[in-house]
């Protein structure tokens, strides 16, 4: 498994760690955002986080059916995460602001599923997920992702997260903003906010 300095050291190489004034997609501000987009954008780079994070979900879950990925940035990870894991891999993506599965995809009634994410930080993508494995009495495995960036402040997940890096990055609402960081032109990265 990658150590957590090395896999930092990728998310730099391919400037998938950003600074500046971030929206996230959970209306939370940052003064960093973590673009796996970039990350993924170097396929035989990512290859080594997504081998190690798909070696960490091993050795954590025991029985998975079925891998559950919010798009749009839990797609490829999810697809990769799958291919190493040999599991079926579906996504739901949002219709009217809420996720749907479409194209045909379905969650068996009694498949143990796994939600895989690229970035939590609210968990909030992830709770939505939760919803349409309950809707199909379906039994959550648990979560996974490349990054985990929420705090006990911020999380609203309760179970355990498998994560490749664990970054403590801090986020503020928009009432409680630094001094600092309003100085610095906002970006919305995430794709929650796309119409």
């Amino acid at each position: 498994m990658l150590s957590h300095k090395k896999s930092l050291n990728i998310l730099r190489k391919t400037d998938a760690l950003l600074d500046g004034h971030f929206v996230l997609s959970s209306g939370l501000h940052s003064s960093k955002y973590i673009q796996c987009a970039k990350l993924l954008s170097f396929p035989s780079i990512a290859e080594k986080i997504c081998k190690s994070l798909s070696l960490k979900i091993k050795k954590k879950f025991k029985k998975i059916d079925l891998i559950l990925a919010p798009a749009l940035g839990g797609v490829i990870i999810g697809y990769e995460i799958g291919k190493l894991l040999k599991k079926e891999t579906i996504f739901c993506e949002r219709i009217k602001g809420k996720f749907v599965l479409r194209r045909g995809f379905n969650i068996k009634k009694g498949s143990k599923v796994l939600i895989v994410e690229d970035v939590i930080t609210t968990g909030k993508s992830s709770l939505e997920c939760v919803k349409l494995i309950k809707k199909a009495k379906a039994n959550l495995v648990g979560f996974a992702s490349i990054i985990d960036r929420s705090t006990k402040k911020t999380l609203k997940i309760k179970k355990k997260i498998v994560s490749q890096l664990k970054i403590d990055v801090p986020s503020f609402k928009s009432d409680k903003i630094p001094k600092d960081l309003k100085l610095i032109p906002v970006t919305t990265p995430g794709s929650r906010f796309i119409k």
